[in-house]
């Protein structure tokens, strides 16, 4: 039992810490914290089948994607291996999920997509938060 506690404090802090250090960089690029926060307010209701948000916010995010792209990086991140790449394909990503709502895709595919933008996100996040790969 002692060991079951120990395994899950030690999860917890583990957690914990990489939450923390992923705020401390958004908290460093506005613009990603920006995009993090559309992000946020239409992946999670998308979750529980509930489109409207992306439907409604597909643009807005599709802008805060660009700004992410032409925004200056923090230079500590400037260096990760697959930032760069990452970066574009949210910018692209965001910009097919725009037309696929424009265009009335059906919500399955919207959902999909959301869900793939949204790893995409996290990729960055995870980049942001290693500390020894670099180019």
């Amino acid at each position: 039992m002692k060991f079951l506690k120990a395994s899950i404090l030690i999860a917890f802090m583990v957690v914990t810490s990489t939450v923390v250090n992923a705020q401390f960089k958004l908290a460093q690029w506005p613009e990603l914290k920006a995009f993090h926060g559309v992000m946020s307010e239409t992946f999670h209701p998308s979750e529980e089948g509930n489109l409207e948000p992306i439907k409604t916010r597909s643009t807005e995010m599709y802008q805060k994607a660009v700004a992410v792209s032409t925004s200056t990086m923090p230079a500590e991140l400037k260096t990760k291996k697959g930032i760069k790449a990452a970066v574009a394909d949210l910018v692209k990503g965001t910009k097919a999920l725009n037309k696929l709502i424009k265009t009335k895709a059906t919500d399955e595919v919207i959902k999909t997509k959301l869900a793939v933008l949204h790893d995409t996100f996290h990729k960055i996040i995870e980049t942001c938060n290693k500390q020894d790969e670099q180019h």
